[in-house]
């Protein structure tokens, strides 16, 4: 009974207190200057706003720093996370450095030895009795010609520059009878490996090429590529000789000898190139 009567008393000082409010409120809206009973009002509302604002802003204080401590914390992980990761790179950097110019160099000796200019010509001259010998061309000294330079066509390698002219040349086919010469050769294999020989010679009965003295301690496959080396001086690297047909053991059993079959046809062509090497030497 008695906690009734005490809740009703709080009930009617809420009322009391709001429909005073509402009517100082309504009392003063048309009038510039408030009473004293107003002035007190104000004052006391105004004093309990000012204590409940100040604990209320430094809770509000607190939780806003902490969490500008935590989000400060944060960036500084991943700032430090970052410089981490920048000395990797950085290390990344010098490695890559390093090896592209390890490669560079390594491509620029391939390059030296592989690139050369084209000099086209054409076929004026052959010999039905030496078909197979030699043919003249229409390029001499006057356009850059020189001995033992390698001689082409689109599919691939067919002699070398024999004898020059001002104005023409003779050409010492591969499948020449009474050739001398010697091209460094090399049978590519996989992983880039190679297996290194010397063309030095034609057999009629197989319509072949020979290439003597290959390691007797390697195996080779019929359809494997032959290219020249770009070793003997005159020859670029890379110009395509043939493909295997078969091997066997020299003589003495010592090395191999493998017969190549020309990927150019030496019995009917009429344009060339002449392989004109970018870095010449004497040989």
């Amino acid at each position: 009974m008695p906690r009734f009567f005490l809740n009703k008393r709080l009930l009617i000082l809420l009322v009391a207190v709001v429909l005073f409010v509402s009517l100082v409120g309504f009392t003063s809206r048309d009038r510039e200057n408030a009473s004293l009973p107003e002035l007190f009002v104000y004052d006391v509302v105004g004093f309990a706003s000012n204590i409940i604002s100040k604990p209320v802003n430094f809770v509000v204080g607190i939780f806003s720093g902490a969490k500008d401590l935590s989000s400060t914390y944060e960036e500084n992980k991943s700032l430090k996370e970052q410089v981490e990761q920048l000395g990797q790179l950085q290390s990344d950097v010098v490695t890559l450095k390093r090896e592209n110019a390890e490669l560079k160099q390594q491509t620029d000796v391939k390059s030296t030895l592989s690139e050369f200019d084209p000099i086209s010509a054409l076929v004026i001259s052959r010999d039905p009795d030496g078909w197979f010998d030699q043919v003249t061309i229409n390029k001499g000294s006057l356009d850059g010609i020189k001995p033992n330079m390698a001689v082409t066509t689109g599919k691939g390698l067919v002699g070398k520059i024999k004898s020059v002219s001002a104005k023409s040349s003779s050409v010492e086919l591969l499948s020449s009878s009474d050739s001398r010469t010697r091209i460094s050769a090399a049978i590519q294999g996989k992983d880039n490996k190679k297996a290194y020989g010397i063309v030095s010679g034609y057999n009629k009965e197989e319509n072949t090429i020979q290439l003597t003295q290959l390691p007797i301690d390697q195996k080779y496959k019929k359809g494997q590529k032959v290219v020249t080396t770009g070793y003997g001086g005159r020859f670029p690297a890379g110009l395509l000789i043939g493909e295997i047909k078969d091997v066997e053991n020299d003589q003495f059993g010592l090395s191999q000898t493998a017969n190549i079959k020309t990927e150019a046809d030496l019995y009917d062509f009429d344009t060339v190139f002449v392989a004109k090497r970018t870095v010449d030497t004497d040989s």
